[in-house]
């Protein structure tokens, strides 16, 4: 019923034409009347038709087809602007015909476009309001590893006050430290440390990465967040809780030992009782040695000696190791020296393959693999198959006296942290593709 309405009113393209072509007729007929009336031969009555006729088809032509070629052609220029995204080009809509439907149908399809893109707009700049304040380093790298997309705390963690967007990551990273430089390239969540300078402390990384496609391109997002202030949070957090299980345990056992020694002095003085004096004293010394055994392993964590660096010949310092604890060597051992304390880099190693080893890594799959850095250091990697680490075990893994283990004391991984950052190195913890952990342990070059 709407449709028969609104046609009701107006005139249609086809009835237009068809009116213009009867009047066109009529014309014609009237000529070819006139003409027969006035007893003209039939040849010169089609003359006179034609002669009459052809200005008025043309006339009626040009009539129609004129405001027909002017609509068509605006729309045409509108859907171009579409095309170059201006969204503001209107059209009279002055017709009352299809051609009329068609500039107000043209009309609503600009406005809504503009409404959308509006809104695009907005919520594009939200976004990047988001990202700019937030306080982790987020990149946007192409296929070409080039910056794409760069916030602030990128550029003041990696690029300084420059423009990252649309260099390479290479020349971005190219005044980085090593194991910062290393993580932004590795293909896998990293955890590094960056050894302190002479007035620097020493600072915690975490690196993760996720691909996805925006409109049809591969892109990797790389998001480097700075965890040390956290870090510190957690340590003061875990201090704490160490100063309590410290107390309840030295509780546990001077209480024990305050009781035996009174009961110790009771049967000292009778002849009766004196068969259990020995008794009593090995019980005091039993807890004695408990207590002691129980405060050494924190002591070793405490008492860390400075490094005696020292040429070290890496074939010799590997076969050393595996004899203590067995494991596969990944490619031959580097022909030159390194330069560190081989004892405590030896403690490092034994450290890291008892965690691979207790993470339920198949003994095969448990690799030491030896390489040069750029700065003509050393880089040890440790590879397994364990269960690895989830995120959070990740974020706590280098605090002292965190475990994720039952029996753990915490104590493994901030041991090889606070060796390697004696030597001027650090430790980075990395998922291997495929399942399981990388540790790599950087050494620098000897002096």
């Amino acid at each position: 019923m709407r449709a028969a309405a609104a046609g009701a009113g107006r005139w249609s393209l086809a009835g237009k034409l068809f009116l213009l072509i009867g009047l066109d007729l009529l014309v014609v007929a009237a000529a070819a009347a006139g003409a027969a009336a006035l007893g003209f031969p039939p040849w010169t009555i089609f003359l006179a038709a034609v002669a009459l006729g052809a200005p008025v088809a043309a006339w009626s032509l040009h009539r129609f087809w004129s405001p027909v070629r002017r609509t068509l052609q605006a729309v045409t220029d509108g859907v171009r602007s579409f095309q170059e995204d201006d969204f503001s080009v209107r059209l009279a809509a002055d017709r009352r015909d299809e051609l009329g439907e068609l500039v107000e149908l043209y009309n609503r399809m600009g406005d809504a476009m503009r409404l959308e893109r509006n809104e695009i707009y907005q919520r594009e700049l939200m976004l990047d309001t988001l990202l700019q304040g937030a306080p982790m380093g987020i990149l946007l790298l192409n296929e070409l590893d080039r910056v794409v997309f760069a916030n602030v705390a990128a550029r003041g963690l990696i690029g300084g006050a420059g423009r990252l967007a649309g260099r390479d990551l290479t020349e971005v990273t190219a005044s980085c430290p090593e194991p910062m430089r290393r993580a932004l390239f590795a293909e896998q969540d990293t955890l590094f440390t960056v050894p302190a300078g002479e007035e620097e402390q020493e600072e915690t990384y975490r690196v993760v990465r996720r691909r996805f496609q925006l409109n049809t391109q591969d892109l990797r997002l790389v998001v480097l967040e700075r965890i040390t202030p956290e870090l510190r949070r957690q340590e003061v957090e875990i201090w704490k809780k160490v100063i309590r299980v410290m107390n309840h345990e030295l509780n546990n056992s001077l209480a024990p030992v305050s009781s035996l020694l009174h009961s110790a002095r009771h049967v000292a003085g009778r002849q009766d009782q004196a068969h259990r004096l020995e008794e009593i004293l090995e019980a005091a010394e039993e807890r004695v040695r408990h207590l002691s055994s129980f405060l050494e392993g924190y002591a070793r964590f405490a008492r860390l000696p400075q490094p005696r660096k020292e040429p070290v010949a890496w074939p010799q310092f590997l076969d050393g190791v595996q004899r203590i604890f067995p494991f596969r060597l990944a490619g031959p051992a580097p022909a030159g020296r390194g330069w560190f304390d081989p004892g405590q880099v030896q403690q490092v190693l034994i450290n890291l393959l008892k965690n691979a080893a207790e993470a339920g890594s198949p003994p095969q799959e448990v690799l030491v693999a030896v390489e040069r850095s750029p700065d003509d250091g050393a880089l040890v990697h440790v590879l397994d198959r364990g269960k690895g680490m989830d995120d959070e075990t990740m974020r706590k893994a280098l605090l002292p006296f965190y475990s994720s283990k039952e029996s753990g004391s915490g104590l493994g991984l901030p041991l090889c942290t606070e060796i390697l950052s004696a030597h001027g190195g650090s430790l980075r913890l990395q998922r291997r593709p495929g399942g399981g952990m990388v540790v790599t342990c950087l050494l620098p070059p000897g002096s």
